[in-house]
């Protein structure tokens, strides 16, 4: 290792075995591997599943975990037939529905195989089958006298050689991410579905019931689920889309439970959270709170805002741009409900506080280097400046169209370069996936709201702090008055005009009269200089940050803290009890919704609006076995204190046993600064109540062929 070596003890591949002495806290989003050293905790919560079978991704339950790329799901038949959230497969939803087949409002139901939907280019399936440590690999020989960007590029390097010898069988893709800021990498290996089919959502009318007003809101009554198949070639390997395909025969499969459970009772949860940022220092916090996330509300507002106006009174553009105001929005709640709790929580301060304690340990600590925190410091700070540029540049090139162009570009670039040496992204192994993003470009783009997003993303640029603009890009980019013209200049809007760039060399793409493939020339340097210092940065931090982790790690050994990396994408594990929690004084908000909840919000208008076959049931009390004997009636909901994050949308809840009884979906207002603080009393994640989808299925939808071919576990009072 490089530096100096804090702690004798402390060696990479042991960082991460501290004992969980005396913590109690349902916090951590841990990796399976480290499972079976919190067989008190598991045991606490009452999960019956030995820690060391949960650490084995070929063993149930963690064999029928999967990626979405971006959302969780898990396998429930052995015929490739997936669960997860509405919303996780809301885009598949958009992509087939038409003014005149409407399936976001009416929902889709395929009662056969023959009649399931492709899901599209971006529809995918990882199966991890293997997880390795290879934190020697990567960090082995590198040396503290590196520049930032020499150390970052051999870091890239190996991580490519890595992958490289991973993938020579084609049916996998690998990945080796960071853990804990650097301080380990593991590869992973993942069988990647690309056949994806829709096979069941219901209307969102109960997918998305209370849309954006209820969302990250108590109480909660979304029916938050859907249904995908995966398919592969007949010989059992991931294949292109074709109608010769067949269904993935999953090894494993979860055993669906309408058994239901009650306030009180353990669960585990399994899927690929997203991002948490629990080890950021109080600077970058204030950064966030005071700079960075302002920022981001008021430009997500913006661009809300234009894409309103751009597609008022029409219907087809509305519906192009549906998936995309979706996101953007559930992003914007998310980045105002982080502001919204620093606000009610000053995590900057608590953090200082845990900071001084940290620097006064480590200052009593033998043989730790001396610079190192302010090295640290000088590094974030660098971090920080540079980020407020990036960001000006998102804002000022805000057009699917460029991106295009740009993409197109570069890729014209680095395939010039042996495959090996081509930047992360533009590799042989990434070809597909760029002609994928740029086939389904015409999904979700129309020509006026492209440019109506550019001039106005150009207009909010020039407002910027100046000291924040990249150096050289401000007479580069056209006036806003400039851009209607360049959308008359470009055929690039032309789905096939477009994918056929893909195959023209650098020359012919720097010689084009194609007005976007003209700009995108003209601000690659200005890219290219604003990447060779984020180069810079982010090697000066993958030096320092993974010794300060190290340190940090130990110390909180020392308090008996939990210790555990943040999410980044990769599967992970996590428990809790379903619990009430209370945000205020004097108010306690229960742990479930029902049935009746769902009346009570009917207004008629959309996002309180329910399919008649629902109010229906509901009037009739047609609850058969899915029916709470406590409640009295269908739960809809349910509140957890497991640790979630984005990303987590679609993870399967489990019972003690590793039965599906819920699909975890979103969290509480009060626990979106989670992300950053685990505050226990009030951090809840919210979850969909795996008897309501039952019932939906049966009573409102009657989607018979899929009950029938999930196992599911009734109550034993109740007859099947």
């Amino acid at each position: 290792m490089e530096g100096h070596i804090l702690f004798k003890t402390i060696v990479l591949p042991v960082a991460l075995l501290g004992a969980f002495a005396g913590a109690h806290a349902d916090e951590g989003q841990w990796q399976p591997h480290q499972l079976p050293q919190l067989k008190a905790e598991l045991k606490r919560v009452g999960i019956d599943i030995p820690a060391e079978k949960l650490a084995d991704l070929s063993k149930h339950p963690m064999s029928a975990i999967v990626s979405l790329g971006g959302c969780s799901a898990a396998f429930v038949s052995d015929a490739g037939l997936v669960v997860t959230n509405h919303h996780c497969a809301y885009g598949a939803v958009q992509r087939n529905s038409t003014p005149e087949h409407n399936y976001i409002t009416n929902g889709f139901l395929a009662k056969t195989r023959a009649a399931e939907l492709p899901g599209g280019p971006n529809s995918l399936v990882y199966v991890t089958d293997k997880v390795e440590n290879v934190s020697e690999r990567v960090l082995k020989g590198l040396t503290a006298d590196m520049s930032g960007r020499a150390r970052h590029e051999a870091v890239e390097k190996r991580i490519k050689d890595l992958i490289a010898e991973c993938e020579t069988d084609k049916m996998y893709r690998c990945s080796v991410p960071a853990f804990h800021r650097g301080l380990e990498y593991y590869r992973i290996r993942q069988m990647m579905i690309r056949d994806v089919r829709l096979v069941y959502a219901p209307s969102d009318k109960i997918g998305n019931f209370g849309g954006d007003t209820d969302n990250y809101e108590w109480p909660r009554h979304t029916g938050d689920y859907s249904f995908l198949r995966a398919y592969v070639g007949k010989d059992g390997r991931p294949a292109d889309p074709s109608p010769d395909n067949v269904p993935y025969k999953s090894k494993d499969f979860l055993v669906v439970s309408a058994e239901g459970l009650k306030a009180g009772d353990g669960i585990l949860l399994a899927g690929y959270p997203g991002r948490t940022s629990r080890y950021k220092l109080p600077a970058e916090i204030r950064f966030a709170r005071d700079t960075a996330f302002p920022l981001k509300v008021s430009e997500l507002q913006a661009d809300l805002a234009v894409m309103a106006d751009a597609t008022q009174g029409d219907a087809a553009s509305a519906v192009r741009y549906a998936s995309v105001v979706k996101s953007i929005n559930n992003v914007l709640k998310k980045t105002q409900g982080l502001l919204d709790g620093f606000a009610r929580k000053d995590i900057a301060a608590i953090k200082d506080g845990q900071d001084a304690e940290f620097r006064a340990w480590y200052a009593k600590q033998p043989n730790v280097s001396a610079t190192l925190l302010a090295e640290l410091d000088a590094a974030i700070a660098s971090d920080m400046a540079l980020s407020e540029e990036e960001f000006a540049w998102t804002v000022a090139t805000n057009s699917d169209l460029l991106k295009s162009a740009r993409t197109v570009y570069r890729l014209s670039q680095e395939r010039q370069k042996p495959d090996a040496e081509r930047e992360s992204g533009f590799q042989q192994r990434d070809l597909a996936f760029i002609k994928a993003r740029l086939a389904r470009l015409e999904q979700s783009y129309v020509n006026k709201v492209d440019q109506a997003r550019f001039e106005a993303g150009l207009k909010r640029y020039a407002q910027l702090a100046p000291k924040n603009h990249p150096q050289g890009l401000d007479a580069l980019l056209p006036a806003p008055g400039a851009v209607a013209a360049l959308y008359q200049q470009t055929q690039l809007a032309d789905t096939a005009k477009r994918l056929a760039w893909l195959d023209k060399d650098q020359a012919a793409v720097a010689q084009s009269d194609d007005a976007f493939m003209q700009l995108a020339v003209k601000l690659y340097p200005v890219e290219l200089a604003l990447e060779e210092r984020r180069k810079e940065i982010d090697g000066n931090l993958e030096r320092v940050i993974p010794q300060y982790m190290q340190a940090v790690i130990a110390w909180k050994k020392s308090q008996g803290k939990p210790v555990y990396p943040d999410a980044n994408s990769t599967l992970r594990v996590t428990y809790g009890t379903v619990s009430p929690y209370s945000p205020r004084d004097g108010i306690t908000k229960g742990p479930f919704t029902t049935v009746e909840g769902i009346v009570e919000k009917v207004t008629g208008k959309a996002p309180f609006e329910a399919p008649q076959a629902l109010l229906d049931a509901v009037k009739q009390k047609r609850y058969g076995q899915f029916r709470d004997p406590a409640l009295g009636t269908v739960p809809v909901n349910f509140l957890t204190s497991a640790d979630t994050t984005g990303g987590n949308s679609g993870s399967a809840v489990m019972n003690k046993r590793g039965e599906l009884i819920g699909l975890n979906f979103d969290s509480t207002y009060e626990s979106i600064t989670k992300d950053w603080y685990f505050d226990t009393a009030i951090t809840r994640a919210i979850h969909l109540d795996i008897r309501y989808m039952l019932w939906v299925m049966k009573e409102v939808d009657h989607a018979d062929n899929l009950l029938q071919e999930m196992t599911i576990k009734y109550p034993k009072a109740a007859k099947k």
